[in-house]
């Protein structure tokens, strides 16, 4: 049975944390992106988020920064901090960690980014090859996680760093060791999801309806949602929302000539018939260059009984578009409910089978 394991390991509880995405500072005007930032963390906790995704290149506000705002404006929502070693010395990743920890007295989370647009890697005058950024990565994390679980002098020593009796004060309390996101979509990234504990973040993939997906452990999609009471209503904000955008398509193909990403390859590669397609699973906002994820549009009970299939296959972590409004989180949450509930049934089903 594809679901045997994930059946008898939990069948009567599933522990799913949804984060929100923070707006990206180069869509607005100064003035205008702190008040936004501020609505959308707002939202996302209202809807039940653990936490909201903050973004990190070249062209953005410091991720960092925007995590303070979000904590200020916020009771417990946890920034996830996307983190990038080209950027900061280990060190200090981990102190701002701790920092950020002790003067809130919040948990910190950690989307670990081995690469990034390649033209602001080159910036950086950074040529490393794919897969040896996650291997740089790797000890890149490891030294973050030894400073953050000892408050005892820390060493280490690999290929790309090396630290020697390296104490970081303020120490963290144990229960707000940050959560660990990467990449999942390659070898690469899921060995090194692995190798430090993370949580492997993939990109969901068109299914046919009877199809499973594949068991995994310590997992999560990336995706967007656009659900209501019908699949008519679904489909007509999907449409009203990302109309065909002739710049973003050339944008896309753009980013698509001078990234070396696995995951952004891999979804540029299918085929889901374009803007009308009225299938489930719907890939044109992303190549309007409009979003940076799939999206499911449907119903609710269609999307739900889709994410159904990831929690039966062991996908507890889900990472949200940026909303437009805050009804694109309550919606989302309400699916996400129904979708538990349709779990539930199944897990149970499977173990009296």
């Amino acid at each position: 049975m594809v679901y045997g394991e994930v059946c008898t390991r939990r069948a009567d509880a599933l522990s799913v944390e949804l984060f929100s995405t923070a707006p990206q500072s180069a869509d607005h005007t100064p003035q205008s992106f702190s008040r936004r930032l501020t609505e959308v963390a707002r939202w996302s906790e209202e809807a039940g988020c653990a936490g909201i995704l903050i973004y990190s290149d070249n062209s953005l506000v410091d991720p960092w920064l925007a995590a303070q705002l979000v904590i200020e404006q916020t009771e417990k929502l946890s920034p996830l901090v996307a983190v990038q070693p080209v950027y900061m010395h280990p060190f200090a990743a981990a102190k701002m960690v701790a920092s950020l920890s002790y003067l809130y007295g919040r948990r910190i989370s950690l989307n670990m980014i081995a690469g990034g647009f390649r033209n602001d890697l080159l910036a950086l005058c950074d040529q490393t090859p794919h897969d040896q950024r996650y291997s740089r990565l790797i000890e890149y994390t490891l030294i973050i996680k030894g400073l953050l679980a000892q408050n005892r002098p820390f060493s280490f020593s690999g290929h790309y760093y090396q630290v020697k009796n390296l104490v970081l004060k303020p120490s963290l309390p144990a229960e707000l060791f940050p959560r660990l996101l990467i990449s999942g979509s390659s070898e690469a990234g899921r060995e090194a999801a692995h190798s430090i504990g993370a949580i492997a973040v993939e990109y969901p993939q068109p299914k046919n309806s009877d199809d499973n997906i594949e068991p995994r452990k310590n997992c999560g999609i990336r995706v967007g949602l656009i659900t209501a009471q019908t699949s008519e209503q679904a489909w007509e904000t999907a449409h009203s929302r990302f109309p065909g955008d002739r710049a973003g398509q050339l944008k896309h193909m753009l980013a698509m000539k001078v990234s070396d990403s696995q995951w952004h390859k891999q979804l540029s590669d299918i085929s889901t018939g374009g803007e009308t397609h009225h299938g489930l699973y719907w890939l044109w906002p992303f190549k309007n260059y409009n979003t940076f994820c799939p999206y499911l549009v449907g119903s609710r009970d269609e999307v739900a009984d889709e994410l159904a299939k990831y929690m039966m296959a062991g996908f507890s972590t889900y990472i949200l578009d940026i909303p437009l409004q805050p009804s694109d989180l309550q919606e989302a949450a309400e699916t996400f409910a129904l979708a538990k509930a349709k779990y539930l049934e199944k897990a149970r089903s499977c173990l009296i089978d």
